[in-house]
């Protein structure tokens, strides 16, 4: 999807609508503004339902004041103004009250950007406004002096956060990464025993890898080719959908062949992926002028090694992620239905999904089809498709159910007993 050639109009409805439909804000809550090319401001309404926004109620505030449309601009106006005149590099402003982002501006607290790799990237420094009046005067230099210090993100003392960014979509993915990792906090502090990664990690982690391969043009896609593009991509939305992606984390594949398979593209945004975005991986080259996930090589070496798996996800859902960034093992001795799911989840080392390959792939067995890899991601298996998204559903219910758990008393699992009668009655030994 080309957003670079969408109407603003057209694009602040589309992100006010995404960000509604995933409870990031209220009917009335929340503003999105865009300065186009020209120096025009388009600027969301004040006093319209969030939940059916439309382009005609978009308004255009023109460089000297004059304000063209149907409706009255957000009254947080001020603040988008004063966001642009100090950081003319800015072309998007994303103003929210996601309940996570209250609790950390109740508590006068930062989320912690080093629990997983990638987030501080995305989201950058973030600094804290203090206080003032929604769309006063004051509000709005409170802010503008955190964007003039070089803050991109800036959480709002019992208010929200603002995020500042080159387009609006660009804005939307720090703004839902900073959320992610806000809720995985607050999850893993439920567990306990938290453990950031250190600024050696991160360093190792950003190192670059080899994803050196030769590249291939194909020429004509099988059925099975093209029905696999289509179920991935329905797959991948859905996954967004649930809150097991984000716009910048997920990766499927799905084998199609004995030499070949299908995987998400690097970077981009999930919730808009196409058939013709995914990438064809054959006998280790990629489909040319596609960039695969970082992961591939780590998809390909699983589908080598184990010719019974027909997809593999990667993903970071905020709830099983807790327990990848804290000590605390996960079991899935829960209920019958996860246990058969999942059977053993085994947590593997920081990094072992990038630098461990073969031992990675090793610790894949028909006991263990699903891995945590301590604060970076969860790998996923199954023979195909629905198999692998249905564990990774079940993983992150699961995990929600224990960390809910938690708050109300001591937990009983199925003892060995269950576990072997479990096992008799579904042939998993």
């Amino acid at each position: 999807m080309h957003f670079d050639l969408m109407h603003p109009a057209d694009q602040l409805v589309m992100i006010m609508q995404r960000i509604y439909q995933y409870g990031m804000t209220t009917t009335s809550g929340g503003n999105l503004s865009i300065r186009d090319e020209s120096g025009d401001v388009w600027i969301t309404p004040s006093g319209i339902d969030k939940g059916s926004l439309t382009r005609q109620d978009m308004i255009q505030i023109r460089p000297d004041g004059t304000k063209i449309g149907l409706h009255k601009p957000s009254v947080e106006l001020p603040l988008h103004l004063q966001i642009y005149k100090i950081r003319p590099d800015l072309r998007a402003v994303l103003h929210a009250h996601p309940p996570t982002m209250i609790a950390f501006s109740l508590v006068r607290q930062v989320p912690r950007l080093n629990l997983v790799p990638d987030v501080q990237k995305i989201c950058g420094d973030v600094g804290v406004a203090e206080y003032a009046v929604p769309g006063s005067q004051l509000l709005g230099e409170n802010i503008a002096r955190r964007f003039a210090e070089g803050y991109n993100t800036v959480l709002m003392e019992n208010h929200g956060c603002v995020i500042g960014a080159n387009d609006l979509f660009t804005a939307f993915m720090a703004f839902e990464t900073l959320d992610f990792a806000g809720r995985l906090e607050i999850d893993a502090l439920k567990l306990g025993g938290l453990r950031p990664l250190t600024k050696e990690q991160l360093q190792e982690h950003a190192q670059p890898r080899d994803l050196a391969a030769d590249e291939f043009i194909p020429r004509v896609a099988s059925s099975l080719e093209r029905a696999a593009r289509r179920d991935m991509c329905r797959f991948t939305q859905r996954s967004y959908d649930q809150r097991l992606f984000t716009s910048t984390q997920g990766t499927y594949s799905q084998r199609v062949d004995d030499t070949s398979f299908l995987i998400t593209p690097y970077n981009q945004d999930r919730k808009y992926l196409q058939p013709e975005d995914l990438v064809l991986i054959r006998s280790g080259m990629r489909q040319a002028g596609r960039t695969p996930s970082r992961s591939f090589k780590l998809h390909r070496a699983i589908y080598d090694a184990h010719p019974e798996i027909g997809s593999i996800l990667i993903a970071h859902a905020p709830s099983i992620m807790a327990f990848a960034v804290t000590d605390t093992p996960f079991d899935s001795r829960l209920i019958p239905e996860s246990y058969i799911a999942l059977r053993e989840v085994q947590k593997l080392p920081f990094l072992a999904s990038s630098r461990h390959i073969e031992e990675t792939v090793n610790a894949i067995t028909p006991r263990t089809p699903v891995l945590i890899v301590e604060n970076e991601c969860v790998i996923v298996t199954g023979k195909d498709l629905l198999n692998a998204f249905d564990r990774l559903e079940v993983l992150e219910y699961s995990a929600r159910a224990v960390i809910a758990a938690k708050e109300i008393g001591p937990m009983v699992q199925i003892d060995d007993d269950q576990v072997k009668e479990i096992n008799t009655a579904f042939n998993l030994e």
